[in-house]
């Protein structure tokens, strides 16, 4: 009941905020530079997915697009950029399940919408857990004994005040594994350490993941999809392990400060959905281990008030603070 109330709450204030704004010339819409702040670290999952996304989308804008990487505070410093940026269609914002995580574990009350005008949602993806082959464990069974028979060896690599660091933390409670967990700015930046051998442990994408899997320095225990994924066959869900608290899955999509016009995000919204939709994208993103999630900015609107409940219960669940 909670859910569906914050649900109608959400989209009433996005058709409340849709409204109020006055109509912007949209057939001269864009007229220069857009910029997308993107607040992870260069080759983070989310970084990857925002330079394919914009590779082909400013092809069909008929304007160039320059990405704005601005990492930390968890997501916050970019976030807040983006949130205090004029609302004309020039700056928008890359964002994922952050954008309600990040005040659940701040423990602040947070309503997106006051800052945001959803433009569209863009993929969704999952977890891997994934172990050095240091490690000669082969199965999700055998990494928990191997970590207990070891306590206090075994390092686990998260981004911190990420989602990725609460999949870290709830997989550590619900599979009982001793290791500890090492707060990371960003998975781009945990990587050498695992290769290196002063990490095992990782929960990364496969948009991240798959080339390094596919060349024997890393082992993919788990994956946190519904189902398991064609690119890796033998890998299972979190399901299939008994961990079925930990099938979640990675959103991302573009907002705009709140108060950009209707029909600029409109014309956002159909040009990201065009691109999305194409072959070429497709191709791209599922070589990446993206899936496209295309719909209306109320759509998105929708989908966050959902998760909104769902993460912030999380968070609850593991303890996991802001940095």
């Amino acid at each position: 009941m909670l859910a569906r109330r914050q649900v109608a709450a959400a989209l009433a204030a996005f058709a409340i905020a849709s409204g109020c704004v006055q109509t912007a010339r949209a057939d001269n819409y864009p007229s220069r530079v857009i910029k997308l702040v993107v607040p992870y670290t260069a080759g983070s999952p989310n970084d990857v997915m925002a330079r394919l996304l914009t590779q082909h989308l400013q092809t069909r804008l008929g304007q160039a697009i320059v990405i704005d990487n601005k990492p930390g505070g968890g997501t916050a410093i970019g976030t807040k950029a983006a949130a205090s940026a004029e609302p004309d269609g020039y700056t928008l914002l890359f964002i994922s399940s952050a954008l309600i995580i990040d005040p659940a574990m701040k423990g602040q009350a947070y309503d997106p919408f006051k800052e945001f005008t959803p433009v569209a949602s863009t993929n969704t993806t999952s977890w891997l857990i994934t172990v050095s082959p240091t490690l000669q464990v082969k199965t999700l069974p055998e990494f928990v004994a191997y970590t207990k028979a070891h306590p206090g060896t075994v390092n686990f690599a998260a981004t911190q005040g990420t989602a990725a660091m609460l999949v870290a933390e709830r997989f550590k409670q619900l599979s009982t594994a001793d290791m500890l967990i090492v707060p990371y700015k960003g998975g781009a930046a945990a990587l050498p350490d695992f290769l290196g051998g002063r990490i095992q442990v990782l929960n990364p994408t496969p948009s991240t993941s798959l080339p390094l899997i596919r060349e024997g320095k890393m082992r993919a225990l788990m994956i946190t999809s519904p189902a398991r994924v064609a690119d890796l066959p033998d890998v299972p869900t979190a399901r299939e392990v008994g961990l079925s608290s930990l099938t979640l899955e990675f959103w991302a999509g573009a907002l705009a400060p709140a108060g950009t016009p209707q029909d600029v995000i409109g014309k956002l919204n159909a040009a990201i959905n065009e691109t999305l939709a194409s072959d070429e994208t497709k191709a791209a993103m599922n070589k990446l281990g993206f899936d496209a999630k295309i719909g209306s900015p109320q759509d998105f609107a929708k989908f966050i008030a959902e998760e909104t409940p769902r993460w912030t219960e999380i968070v609850k669940q593991t303890g996991v603070k802001a940095q």
